[in-house]
């Protein structure tokens, strides 16, 4: 198996996020459960949305410690370069930014390999804009949707049949929690419930969060 075979075989463990372009704005979500090896739940509350700045957020797949320390660089490094110029970054320019943390970190000698995902949502004056930074570093902008980790084939399931380009963010919101309920129900390493976050001309707020509880047929 080689590198990359063994980044995707982790990164798509343990998790359901979701990003999604609306014609209004961008909408995120994701799951609440952490697992331990894709078996034991060692939290069932953690907020896999995290706000970065007022026109910026991302959701988080991987190491839990990892991306919270890459989360961390990112909202001071963007915050320095706001003191220092006294100009906000635009979303291109803070997404190359944490793809070239990720970018190093990966790549740095150490016994625990430094593992995260990111799906970014942002707005600025260019308007809306959705990414996908990945472990290793590469950045991929989309114009239409994207899910990561363990359960992401159930919800790009949901999304390739009910996504529609001209949606709005308020059809959007519910589309993903329809998504990532859909993974809820069928992948062991996420549950527990959803939050939603909306970036739109106003920024970035948290609209919906929900506990959801796996069915059990008997």
């Amino acid at each position: 198996m080689d590198m990359n075979d063994e980044l995707k075989k982790i990164t798509r463990h343990g998790t359901t996020t979701v990003g999604m372009v609306c014609s209004d704005g961008i909408v995120l979500a994701a799951d609440k459960r952490v697992t331990l090896g894709g078996m034991f739940v060692a939290h069932k509350k953690f907020d896999k949305v995290i706000k970065v700045t007022d026109n910026l957020a991302l959701t988080v797949a991987g190491s839990v410690s990892e991306a919270q320390l890459v989360v961390r660089l990112l909202q001071a490094e963007l915050k320095l370069k706001s003191m220092r110029t006294g100009t906000v970054s635009n979303i291109n320019e803070a997404v190359n930014l944490l793809g070239t943390i990720v970018y190093q970190n990966i790549r740095k000698f150490s016994p625990i390999v430094a593992i995260t995902g990111f799906v970014v949502g942002g707005v600025d004056d260019r308007g809306f804009h959705l990414y996908e930074v990945g472990p290793d570093g590469s950045i991929m902008k989309h114009d239409d949707f994207i899910a990561d980790g363990s359960g992401m084939m159930m919800a790009f399931g949901v999304f390739e049949t009910l996504y529609k380009k001209d949606m709005k963010v308020s059809e959007g919101v519910a589309l993903a929690v329809k998504a990532v309920n859909s993974s809820i129900q069928r992948d062991t390493a996420s549950g527990e419930g959803v939050d939603v976050f909306t970036i739109t001309k106003a920024g970035v707020q948290k609209v919906f969060h929900k506990q959801i509880e796996r069915k059990l047929e008997m």
